[in-house]
């Protein structure tokens, strides 16, 4: 099957023939898709990466198990060499028109920096815990990835990040405070992602965000913090439909924003449900129906641009209904009743998201003509 570059080149030589676009039209579109198509990851790309991993992993593996046998200098000298023949290395093989295995290559040396780190610490007996490590590992990884403008390599130091503020908040690794500045890393990883043009390293920052307001929420008040992280998140997907060609060229995600938002927001009322589900008062019917209208909107506002937000936000009502019959229902109804009442409720579940999903499938212009 040929690649979408492939066709849209073929279909930019044919429209040009037809009249449909000027040859100046055809060339800047094939152009731009063939741009889009070398940044993106091919399955060459994602094999390449994969197998400069396992090459990262067996060398930490070996210098690991062979480190008593190997001389103090000898060890530091090959860890050192193995980072600056991956950089320079990598940067070669960039330079000559091999991306993919630019990128692997820069892997295996952020790896080895990494294991670094933490041998070298073994060996001369350095203080510190294991997320002082990571947070040195995510520091010098950013700092290659701006230097490289290596997409990979961002996305490596947003997994770290996003590890370290993990780390630090479960109980077995922690000893300090709750990482409250991973908010200031976040936003300098962003401004490195825009640098590198790597919008999967936002997308990832953003779910990180959604995990810190989860973590947050644990560590101080359920009740005080997952309610700011929903009403947070709906007014980004506010100002997200309202101006999405403004918010686009901030984000850079491909028009995704609304789709985090709404992930975040049904975060946030999922926590706040939980923390007041044991009352079953007007509070936890109140939080339910803001729950419910905010998906309704979600798929009215947004539903056509992205089936991914539709899939989240029907998944969403789902586990919203069955909440309800938790905390709500449970003590009216037996057995039986639950689940004729619940085959009930998904039956014109399915038939509203048959009629939504025809909707949106239908053309513009076709509604406007109906209309």
């Amino acid at each position: 099957m040929a690649s979408y570059a492939t066709r849209v080149r073929t279909d930019a030589a044919r429209w040009a023939a037809e009249g449909i676009i000027d040859a100046k039209a055809a060339a800047a579109i094939v152009a731009d898709v063939e741009a889009r198509d070398r940044r993106s990851l091919s399955f060459g790309s994602i094999l390449a990466v994969m197998a400069a991993l396992l090459f990262g992993a067996a060398i930490l593996i070996f210098v690991a198990a062979n480190w008593e046998a190997i001389p103090r200098l000898a060890r530091v000298g090959a860890l050192f060499a193995v980072i600056a023949f991956g950089y320079v290395g990598g940067a070669v093989l960039k330079v000559r028109d091999h991306a993919a295995i630019a990128e692997a290559v820069w892997l295996v040396a952020a790896a080895a920096f990494g294991g670094s780190i933490a041998l070298i610490g073994q060996m001369y007996h350095l203080s510190g815990d294991e997320t002082d490590a990571i947070l040195t590992w995510c520091a010098g990884t950013a700092v290659a990835a701006a230097a490289l403008r290596s997409g990979p390599l961002t996305i490596a130091a947003v997994t770290l990040a996003a590890a370290w503020m993990f780390l630090r908040e479960v109980d077995f690794w922690r000893d300090t405070t709750f990482p409250y500045h991973f908010l200031a890393i976040a936003a300098v990883l962003w401004l490195i992602s825009c640098w590198t043009g790597s919008a999967r390293a936002r997308h990832l920052l953003l779910l990180s965000l959604v995990l810190y307001g989860v973590l947050l929420a644990a560590e101080t008040d359920i009740l005080s913090v997952a309610p700011v992280l929903a009403a947070i998140s709906a007014a980004v997907f506010g100002v997200a439909i309202a101006l999405p060609g403004d918010v686009e060229k901030v984000a850079r995600i491909d028009g995704m924003l609304p789709v985090h938002a709404l992930l975040g927001f049904l975060t946030g009322m999922a926590l706040t449900q939980f923390e007041i589900g044991d009352t079953a008062g007007p509070g936890f019917a109140i939080a339910a129906a803001a729950t419910l209208a905010g998906i309704v909107a979600a798929v009215v506002l947004a539903g056509r641009e992205s089936r991914g937000l539709r899939w989240i936000a029907y998944v969403g009502f789902a586990f919203e209904l069955c909440l309800i019959y938790v905390v709500m229902i449970e003590g009216m109804l037996g057995t039986a009743g639950f689940f004729l009442v619940a085959g009930l409720i998904l039956g014109l579940f399915a038939l509203v998201v048959i009629r939504i999903e025809k909707r949106m499938a239908a053309p513009h212009g076709l509604q406007g003509a109906s209309s």
